[in-house]
């Protein structure tokens, strides 16, 4: 689980952009194999992302 508001990582920050996410709005919830759960820091929005 990721701390409330944490930058994510350099591995989880390409997975975000290759998504068409920018990374410095969007938190990471979990980290999953084939997957990540997001968050909109702003709108609270949750996305599923394949990696």
């Amino acid at each position: 689980m990721a701390q409330k508001n944490a930058s994510p990582t350099k591995a989880q920050a390409k997975v975000l952009e290759s998504n068409g996410l920018n990374k410095l709005t969007w938190v990471v919830i979990q980290d999953l194999t084939h997957s990540m759960i997001v968050k909109h820091r702003i709108t609270g929005e949750v996305r599923h992302i394949d990696k």
